[in-house]
């Protein structure tokens, strides 16, 4: 019995431990459609001189919101009408899609972090009033985490790191190549796209756990 009472002692410490890592592992998912971040001259190219956003709903990064403004993103092959505009304002217009949409709209769209727009291909944006041709702005975000310093330091990770992230129910599969980005502005959340949602089966709050990489 006394042998018996020791392994299952054993097995709930192993077990408690595992917990412990995986509570300090675990991040928030949030599912991102299809949207366009603006310059303020864009903006009001689009919606009119002077033109403000209108917040109708706070984002899960501090500050962000998606705007009631939308717009039409037309490419060589297709277009999308009310994409959602999300704020604030941007010192660089870009537009992000899926694959899936890249193919509807034809352009190839590059896989990048948000920001890196070289080389990347433009689309027209239609507002209420007036057009825009955007030269180049076009990606498919990479699949990132956002943390802040203290959480960063929690989970083992740094900036710029390159983690996996393990995701669970009946899609559960690991996904690489997720990209951390530490900020004091960031709430812990992991962003992917709509195509990787789907193949995942996940959706808004779901949790995946972060992994480093072999």
């Amino acid at each position: 019995m006394k042998h018996t009472d020791q392994t299952v002692e054993t097995i709930a410490k192993l077990v408690l431990e595992r917990l412990r890592e995986m509570q300090n592992n675990i991040v928030p998912v949030g599912v991102s459609n299809r949207h366009v971040h603006l310059s303020q001259a864009d903006l009001e190219t689009l919606f009119g001189p002077g033109y403000q956003l209108t917040s109708i709903k706070e984002l899960g990064q501090p500050g962000q919101f998606a705007a009631k403004e939308t717009v039409t993103i037309i490419g060589p092959k297709g277009s999308f009408e009310n994409v959602r505009i999300l704020g604030p304002v941007r010192p660089k217009s870009q537009v992000e899609i899926s694959l899936s949409d890249s193919f509807r709209l034809g352009v190839k769209a590059p896989i990048r972090e948000s920001g890196q727009l070289e080389n990347t291909p433009g689309l027209q944006l239609c507002g209420p009033l007036g057009t825009l041709e955007l030269p180049c702005g076009a990606i498919v975000a990479l699949r990132h985490i956002h943390a802040t310093p203290e959480i960063a330091k929690r989970m083992g990770i740094c900036d710029k790191e390159i983690v996996e992230v393990e995701t669970c129910g009946e899609r559960r599969c690991v996904l690489g190549n997720v990209l951390v980005r530490v900020s004091e502005k960031s709430a812990l959340e992991i962003h992917v796209d709509t195509d990787e949602a789907n193949a995942c089966g996940l959706k808004n709050n779901d949790y995946v756990l972060i992994r480093k990489c072999r």
